[in-house]
């Protein structure tokens, strides 16, 4: 590989990085063609993006970049593998369901929204963090839920409640 097509590599990686608020750092040594093949195509049905990445390259791509990946850039030793999602978890569910069938890929490190994570053992508690869009479910529920409560106290004693405002109206006229 020349100088320019390295520093193309490096630019389109940065790029990569920049764009992208879930990354995911993962070893798929070991798998052979066939197992690599399902591996990408469980990650397309996923959403998850997959590259194989030289360290060096990499390493570069994040020095220029604008994010802090902190301890991740010494985690680049042996074969690395990118994944970009959407959602914070996508990733982790992927390689976490795979590895029922396989004992590869391995959680190298992640990076999600500014957040930095390092080891397979992280795996479990990437594979909970919610989605934005799930917080969001979550969160809608939680404020619906109030108003649900007030409108049926109402409705039920609707009576009570009419009753408790005439005899009030009477005391004051």
């Amino acid at each position: 590989m020349t100088r320019e097509e390295k520093s193309q590599v490096i630019e389109n990686l940065t790029a990569q990085l920049s764009e992208n608020a879930t990354i995911y750092l993962a070893d798929i040594s070991g798998l052979d063609a066939g197992t690599t093949s399902n591996l990408r195509r469980a990650c397309f049905k996923a959403g998850v993006k997959l590259a194989v990445v030289k360290n060096t390259l990499l390493a570069k791509a994040m020095e220029s970049s604008d994010k802090d990946f902190g301890e991740l850039s010494g985690i680049l030793k042996g074969n690395t593998s990118l994944m970009f999602s959407e959602t914070g978890n996508g990733p982790a569910k992927v390689i976490k369901e795979f590895r029922k069938k396989s004992d590869r890929p391995l959680l190298k490190g992640a990076y999600i929204e500014e957040s930095i994570y390092v080891g397979d053992d992280q795996l479990d508690k990437l594979v909970e963090i919610k989605s934005k869009d799930e917080l969001i479910g979550e969160i809608i529920g939680l404020l619906q839920s109030p108003a649900k409560n007030v409108i049926s106290a109402l409705k039920s004693g609707g009576g009570t409640i009419a009753g408790i405002v005439k005899t009030l109206q009477e005391r004051e006229g």
